[in-house]
C-alpha cells in the first residue's frame, strides 16, 4: 500500500508525530496497511461512493479507502493529536479527503456528503455498539447509507449476527437483521493492532434493506425486544408483563409461548407481537 500511494508507513507516521495509543479514547491502531486496504474492499465498489469514516486514527483505513478509488471520505477523529497525519493525506488525495476534528455523532453527514454514502470505521471499542444502535435506529428508513462496515471486538460481531437460539442473540442482533442483512467478514487476532487488545476483532458489513423485513412500529419493537432481553432468562409472560396487561394472550396471538424465553423468539415473530401490542394499545 505504501507503494502504491507514495506516503510513508504508518509506524513512521506514528513515530514521528508521536502518536502513542490512548486507552481512554479506546485506540488500538490497526498499522498493516495490506489488512486495512482489505477492510476497505470488504466495503464494495467505492468508485462511485461517498465514504463517512469515524476514528480513522493515523489514516491506515482512510489510505485504504482513498486507494481503493472512494470519491470522497469525510473522516472525523477527535484525537487532535492525529489531525496532522491525517492532513499530510488530505493534501496527497487533493479535494478528495475532509477531517474533521470533532465527536462523529455531532456531524451532519449530508452536508458534506452526497449519496450514495457508505460508512466504514475501525471503531473504538468503548464507543462501537453506541454507534451502531444510532445509525441503525433513525427516524427515517432507508438512512442516509447504503452500507456500513465496522471493526468491533469479536463477542460484540458475533452478537450482531446471531440466529435464535444461540447464547449471542439478543437486542442488537434484532436490531441489525430487521433492517440490513450482516454478516462477518473478516476476523483479526489481537497481534494485528499497536497495541494489542485482550480480545479478538472482527469486521461487519450490513447492507441496509430497502424497508425492514417485517412490518413493525419501531419503537413498539424496540420496547418489546428490550423488555424480552433486560430479562432473558425469564419465560416471556413475565418480562413482557410491563409491556401490556394482557401480555399472554397477545403471545399465544403472535404465536408465541406464554413459556417461551426472548433468545428462542425470532425477528418475524418479535415483529408480528409487536403489531399485535401497536393494535391492542389502540383499543
Amino acid at each position: 500500500m505504501a507503494a502504491i500511494d507514495g506516503l510513508p508507513p504508518l509506524r513512521e507516521v506514528i513515530r514521528e508525530h508521536e502518536l502513542v495509543a490512548k486507552k481512554q479514547l479506546g485506540q488500538n491502531f490497526l498499522l498493516d496497511l495490506n489488512l486495512t486496504a482489505k477492510i476497505a474492499r470488504s466495503a464494495g465498489d467505492l468508485t462511485n461512493c461517498d465514504v463517512f469514516e469515524v476514528g480513522p486514527g493515523p489514516g491506515g483505513l482512510t489510505r485504504g479507502l482513498l486507494a481503493e478509488g472512494a470519491r470522497r471520505v469525510l473522516a472525523v477523529e477527535k484525537d487532535a493529536r492525529c489531525i496532522p497525519a491525517l492532513a499530510e493525506i488530505a493534501a496527497h488525495y487533493p479535494g478528495r479527503l475532509e477531517v474533521i476534528n470533532g465527536d462523529a455523532l455531532d456531524v451532519d453527514v449530508l452536508s458534506h456528503l452526497t449519496p450514495p454514502i457508505k460508512i466504514a470505521a475501525n471503531l473504538p471499542y468503548n464507543v462501537g455498539t453506541e454507534l451502531l444502535v444510532r445509525w441503525l435506529t433513525p427516524a427515517q428508513w432507508p438512512p442516509v447509507w447504503d452500507s456500513l462496515t465496522l471493526m468491533f471486538q469479536r463477542e460484540v460481531a458475533e452478537r450482531i449476527v446471531a440466529q435464535p437460539g444461540d447464547n449471542h442473540y439478543g437486542r442488537l442482533a434484532i436490531l441489525a437483521q430487521w433492517r440490513t442483512t450482516a454478516r462477518i467478514v473478516m476476523s483479526l487476532p489481537p497481534e494485528a493492532f499497536t497495541p494489542a487488545p485482550k480480545v479478538h476483532s472482527a469486521v461487519v458489513h450490513l447492507k441496509a434493506l430497502p424497508e425492514p423485513r417485517y412490518p413493525a412500529n419501531a419503537k413498539i419493537l424496540s420496547e418489546v425486544v428490550a423488555a424480552g432481553f433486560n430479562q432473558r432468562r425469564k419465560m416471556l409472560r413475565a418480562s413482557l408483563k410491563g409491556v401490556h396487561p394482557q401480555i399472554e394472550t397477545l403471545l399465544e396471538e403472535a404465536g408465541i409461548k406464554p413459556t417461551e424465553r426472548a433468545e428462542r423468539v425470532t425477528i418475524e415473530a418479535f415483529c408480528r407481537l409487536a403489531r399485535i401490542v401497536e393494535a391492542a394499545r389502540q383499543n
